[in-house]
This record gives C-alpha cells, structure tokens and sequence, in this order.
C-alpha cells in the first residue's frame, strides 16, 4: 500500500501540476510526494527515469569481488535522509541487509541484529569486514521508526576472497570528505544526466529538522560569462539529474551545516569541470 500510494501521488501530482511531459526528452519539476523541495522547480533539473524512489550502491556493481575490510557507498534516488528518530516527510534512512530476503510485511520495524545494519545518523557509507564466502546486499530505506518504505535496492552479490581480521574495517574509509560522483572530470555529456554526492564521515538531514552534526548538500554550476546556478538539497538529497544547456560547466559541492548560526560549510569537494552537448 506504501508502495502504490507514493507511485499514486508522484503521477497524480505531477499531471495535476502539468509537469509530466509527452516525451522523457523534457525537464519536469518534481512532486511534494517525490521529498524534493522548491531547488527542484530549477529548470535545469529533470525528473529521474525510473520516475520511481530507489537505493543503490554507488561504488560496486554484481557481483563483486572483494578483500576484507571493503567499503560499501550508498545512493538514494527521488528521496531524502533523515536520521531515526525524526520525521520529515518520506525522507529516511539506510538499512543494509545481509543474506536477507527483503521483508515479508512493510509495516513492521526491521530487527536489530548483525544481519540488519542500521545506519540511523544518515550516514552515506559504511565498512565491512566479512569472512570469506558469498553475500548477497540490499539496501532498504526506513522511516523514523525503522519500517521500511517500499524502497530498497537491487542484490549486489560479492564474494569475499580473504580477510584481515587484524584491520578495523573503519580504516579503509578514509578522511572526512566530500565528492562529487557520477559525472568525470573532463567529461562530455549528453542532457539528461545525474550528478551523485556523497559525504564520508559526515551524516545527512534535511535542513527544516535542525539537527545537530548534521548537513545538507548544495551544488554550484560555474559556467563562462553567467553568474553560477545554485542549488541547495536541503531536504536530505543525494543526487540530482539535470538537463542544462549546451556549453561548458564547472560543478561545486558544498556541504553545509545543519543548527549552524550563521550558515557554514563543512567540507568542499574538488570542482569537477565537464561540457554539455546539444
């Protein structure tokens, strides 16, 4: 039911609003159902392909093969983070299951235990140190009370070939840090195309909630002889897909506090220069 009403109102929303295209060939502002705020009536950014919420991993692809400690990076499409706890429309936070089938009953908390790692900060990535064998992972996104909404992601499959038992898995993670993701330095794109963030060592909340030890990210777009497109996901995003003019580009991320008075930021990621193609 979770599941049908989201899909129900993205559609409904955004045929209401008129923003639902003919073609997939046109930007389309997002829906109140989609957890996007006002930074998505940005004429640049387009609505998803799936046009449906989604987890996934940004640094593996299935199946994978792995030495232990190894770092797993998360993604979420078309919804916030929200640390548990805390509510803030259909924004949440990441669960990773290990050789766990995805649960039977949507309305029921998922279970505190080794299998079912809760990442209630809004936290972005974590490190495992598995044994040797064969996993299967999904991601499943949850709310404030652990339930999980109809979110998750695809099965990555990784076989872990050896262990360092004497590593603690938190050293292969690196600084605290920020990056931009998806999109290469130099690269030549063709419109519509996703820009990824992703922050290690810091946790993610929409800005509304006020959070302690909290963030939210912002992107800048430079380009020659403009003043640069802001964009603040100040509702716990993680991406963006956009559809920009042609000509060339230079992306900012920044990462900004949460509960800071004035506003400040935290971290800032190397800018990342690429062109846009008709």
């Amino acid at each position: 039911m979770k599941y049908a009403a989201c899909v129900l109102g993205l559609v409904c929303g955004a045929l209401c609003a008129g923003t639902v295209p003919a073609r997939a060939a046109k930007p389309v502002a997002a829906t109140a159902d989609s957890d996007f705020d006002a930074t998505f009536s940005h004429p640049w950014v387009f609505l998803p392909p799936q046009r449906s919420p989604e987890a996934y991993f940004t640094n593996r692809q299935s199946p994978a093969t792995v030495e232990s400690p190894f770092v797993l990076r998360f993604g979420l499409s078309m919804r916030g983070l929200v640390p548990a706890g805390h509510s803030a429309g259909l924004a949440g936070h990441h669960h990773l299951l290990i050789n766990q089938p995805l649960p039977l009953d949507f309305t029921k908390a998922l279970p505190f235990t080794e299998k079912y790692i809760h990442f209630g900060k809004g936290q972005m990535e974590t490190a495992l140190n598995l044994p040797p064998g064969n996993y299967d992972l999904r991601l499943v996104l949850a709310d404030q009370g652990h339930i999980p909404y109809f979110v998750y992601s695809k099965l990555l499959h990784v076989t872990v070939t050896s262990q360092n038992k004497d590593m603690p898995a938190a050293s292969v993670l690196g600084p605290p840090r920020v990056e931009i993701m998806g999109v290469a330095d130099g690269a030549a794109l063709q419109p519509p195309f996703r820009i990824q963030f992703h922050a290690s060592g810091f946790n993610i909340a929409p800005r509304a909630a006020q959070l302690p030890d909290t963030h939210y990210f912002r992107l800048l777009l430079d380009r020659p002889g403009a003043a640069p497109e802001v964009m603040n996901f100040s509702s716990g995003q993680t991406e963006v897909w956009l559809n920009p003019p042609k000509g060339a580009y230079t992306a900012r991320l920044e990462l900004v506090r949460n509960a800071a008075q004035p506003e400040s930021v935290a971290a800032r990621a190397t800018p990342v220069a690429f062109s846009v193609g008709p």
